[in-house]
C-alpha cells in the first residue's frame, strides 16, 4: 500500500511510526501548508515527495490511500477531495465538526466504494476488545449499569507541554479555532469506549458542559478560550441499562486515563487504560459475595493501523468505519443541544433544536449509535 500523509504534526509522527512497521506499507508522500514542518517531518521519515497543498498531491496521484491527520476543521473538505479522487482514507477523530458533515463524508465514501476508517485509538486496547467479547458471550448476563470516564490533567500539569504558551494546545480550548472542547476531542473516545465495550447502543442523553475561566478576559492572544473543559452525561442504553459518562482536562493526578465499568446481573468488568498500560479485571461467581476482583489475562489485538492496511489489501471494510464515527458525532451534537436546552434528548426520535450552533451542533436525523 502506497500511503500519503496529510498533515505532519505530532500525531502524524505517531501514525507513521506505526504504519512503517507494517509489511507492505510504503509512505510515499506528505502534505502540509507549513513548509518548515513538512521538511522536518519528511526528512525524519525519509519521504521524498512533498506537497504544500492536497490538490498538488492528488494531481500527482501516485498513492493508494491517505491518512488524514489535519486539524478537526479540515477533515471534511480534505477527506471529500480524497474520496472524489478514489483514494482510501484513514481519518483522525473526530471525523468532522458536526454530524451533517460526518454523514456527507460517510455517504461519499460508501458510494465511492473506498475503504474508510477513523482512528479511534482506544480500539487498540486489548482489554476493551476482550470485555466486549465477554459481554457478547453473555458472561455478565443482562447489563444493568455502565460507568465510563476519561481523565486528563493537562490544564493543571505541564507533562505534555504548556497550553498557556503553545498554540498546539490553545486551539483545543477555542471554538473559533475549530474545537468542540473536551466533548469533541476526547468525548468521542469515551463514548466509543463505553458503547463498544458494553456492546450496546446509546438511545437517550442528558449532558452538562462546563467552561472554566483560564485567563484574564478568557482569552490568550487570538484564542478565545470558550470551549468546554469538562462534561458529564447520563445516558440510557438500548438494552435498558443506565450509564454515566464524563470527561475533564482538570483531573489532577491523571495524565491520560480511561476507565470503563460494566455491571451485569451475573458479574462485572473493569477496563483501565493509562499511558503505562492497560488492565482488565472481573468479579464473577463466588467472588461476588466478597466483592473480590481478579485480573483477567488478555491476548494482543491488531491495531487500527493494521486493520486499515488489511482492509485496503483485501477490499473488505473493517471497523471503526466512517458511519460509526458519524453516529458518535451525532451523540456529541445532541449533548451540546441538551446542555443548551437543559433537557434529555431521545436519539431515536428527537430532532427539535438540532440547528447549527457555536460549538458545531448540526441538523441531524437522530438514530442510535451502531456498535
Amino acid at each position: 500500500m502506497r500511503l500519503l500523509v496529510l498533515g505532519t504534526g505530532s500525531m502524524a509522527k505517531s501514525q507513521v511510526s506505526h504504519f512503517k512497521l507494517i509489511d507492505g506499507v510504503e509512505v510515499v508522500g506528505a502534505v502540509d501548508t507549513d513548509s518548515t514542518r513538512l521538511a522536518e517531518f519528511s526528512d525524519h521519515f525519509g519521504i521524498e515527495k512533498r506537497f504544500l497543498a492536497l490538490e498538488e498531491a492528488i494531481a500527482w496521484g501516485d498513492f493508494d490511500a491517505a491518512t488524514n491527520v489535519t486539524p478537526d476543521r479540515i477533515h471534511h473538505p480534505t477527506t471529500m477531495a480524497l474520496i472524489a479522487a478514489g483514494k482510501h482514507v484513514f481519518c483522525e477523530k473526530p471525523l468532522a465538526e458536526n454530524y451533517a458533515d460526518a454523514l456527507e463524508m460517510t455517504t461519499a465514501a460508501e458510494t465511492a466504494g473506498v475503504i474508510n476508517m477513523v482512528n479511534l485509538t482506544y480500539r487498540n486496547v486489548a482489554p476493551l476488545q476482550r470485555a466486549r467479547e465477554m459481554v457478547l458471550a453473555g458472561e455478565l448476563g443482562t447489563i444493568k449499569h455502565v460507568e465510563a470516564s476519561y481523565l486528563q490533567s493537562w490544564l493543571v500539569s505541564r507533562a505534555w507541554g504548556d497550553w498557556r504558551t503553545e498554540s498546539r494546545w490553545l486551539w483545543r480550548l477555542s471554538t473559533g479555532h475549530g474545537s468542540n472542547g473536551v466533548l469533541g476531542d476526547v468525548g468521542i473516545h469515551i463514548l466509543d469506549f463505553a458503547a463498544y465495550g458494553a456492546a450496546t447502543d446509546i438511545d437517550h442523553v442528558f449532558a452538562r458542559l462546563k467552561t472554566f475561566n483560564k485567563a484574564p478576559g478568557g482569552q490568550i492572544g487570538e484564542y478565545l478560550l470558550d470551549a468546554n473543559d469538562s462534561f458529564t452525561m447520563s445516558v440510557d442504553f438500548a438494552n435498558g441499562a443506565l450509564g454515566v459518562i464524563h470527561a475533564t482536562r482538570w483531573a489532577t493526578g491523571h495524565l491520560n486515563e480511561l476507565k470503563l465499568r460494566i455491571y451485569g446481573e451475573r458479574g462485572s468488568l473493569e477496563v483501565i487504560h493509562r499511558p503505562n498500560g492497560s488492565q482488565l479485571r472481573g468479579c464473577f461467581g463466588e467472588n461476588i459475595e466478597t466483592a473480590t476482583w481478579a485480573d483477567i489475562d488478555v491476548a494482543p489485538v491488531p491495531t487500527n493501523y493494521q486493520r486499515f492496511v488489511e482492509a485496503v489489501a483485501t477490499g473488505k471494510q473493517l471497523d471503526p468505519n466512517f458511519r460509526h464515527a458519524a453516529n458518535l458525532q451525532k451523540v456529541i451534537d445532541l449533548a451540546i443541544v441538551s446542555e443548551k436546552e437543559r433537557r434529555e434528548l431521545n436519539l431515536l426520535s428527537e430532532e427539535a433544536g438540532m440547528t447549527p450552533g457555536p460549538e458545531g451542533a448540526g441538523n441531524v436525523e437522530v438514530l442510535p449509535i451502531a456498535v
